[in-house]
């Protein structure tokens, strides 16, 4: 009996090995906490606070399911998640999506397109817990399973490509969001967060871009994120051709952060490459 049921466990376990299966399982069991946290956090969560610790459990249990999966299922280390990076290239994150979107709202500033009529209200600025586990989430599943996996098998180049489009993709289903905006993200955004992964092997610094990024444009900026209509800090006005505001997109889907997040990307494309940490795809591996 406990020979059979070993060999059932290590059938099991193989299955779940096999990239496209561990991608699907992963996927949707972290996609399942996430929606469970955010649908508690809009209907049940109420006040300041509550959404807020609703985020942090919500994306403490989606690193234990990461980390379980890794642990139990692929018997690897998670090196992309090593806690004593963390701090620095956190901060380094943090710092880079604060300032590639300040960047773009003072170029939109310079043209005519954006401007501060006021202050809004500080409360604006409290992060909500969506704010918390959207980046987690998102990085966890597109650069730590998708693009990770991928590029395993198929090596860097094409892994980004491909996650990337991914990445864009499931961005249809946002209210608000336009084709241009759909594509920017596949072509642009999903690149640019990948390329820090790149540089340093780690995720921290992808989720602080991630986080920053959208807590800049929307809670400081007021400006629509992935097409979902935003208030923050300042009350603004933010009209001009589609073409430089991004329409109903926002500003992810305008032409000036299109050009910012794509130099941004070559310049950390580069550095990554420059590093020797670019993986060739495994038929071209040597023995």
């Amino acid at each position: 009996m406990n020979t059979r049921f070993d060999v059932k466990t290590r059938l099991l376990v193989n299955i779940l090995r096999f990239p496209l299966v561990a991608i699907l399982v992963l996927y949707y069991s972290l996609e399942y906490v996430n929606s469970a946290g955010i649908i508690f956090m809009v209907t049940t969560a109420t006040g300041a606070l509550m959404p807020l610790v609703v985020g942090v459990l919500t994306t403490a249990n989606m690193l234990l399911i990461y980390f379980c999966f890794a642990y139990f299922i692929e018997r690897r280390p998670v090196s992309e998640l090593a806690l004593p990076h963390m701090g620095r290239e956190l901060g380094i994150g943090l710092l880079l999506g604060f300032g590639l979107m300040t960047v773009c709202i003072l170029i939109a500033m310079a043209l005519g397109i954006y401007r501060i009529e006021g202050l809004d209200s500080w409360h604006n600025l409290m992060p909500t817990g969506v704010a918390l586990s959207l980046p987690f989430f998102e990085e966890l599943v597109f650069r730590g399973v998708v693009f990770r996996i991928l590029e395993e098998k198929l090596g860097s180049w094409m892994a980004l490509v491909l996650s990337s489009l991914v990445f864009g993709g499931v961005h249809m289903a946002n209210g608000g969001e336009t084709l241009a905006g759909v594509a920017s993200i596949a072509l642009v955004y999903g690149p640019m967060l990948t390329a820090p992964f790149m540089i340093s092997r780690r995720l921290w610094m992808s989720i602080g871009l991630h986080g920053a990024w959208n807590y800049t444009m929307g809670k400081i900026f007021a400006v629509s994120v992935s097409g979902l209509a935003m208030q923050g800090l300042f009350k603004t006005t933010f009209e001009g051709p589609e073409l430089l505001t991004g329409g109903s997109a926002g500003l992810e889907g305008s032409l000036i952060a299109i050009v910012v997040g794509s130099t941004a990307t070559l310049l950390m494309l580069i550095i990554a490459v420059r590093r020797g940490n670019i993986v060739r795809p495994s038929w071209l591996h040597t023995s």
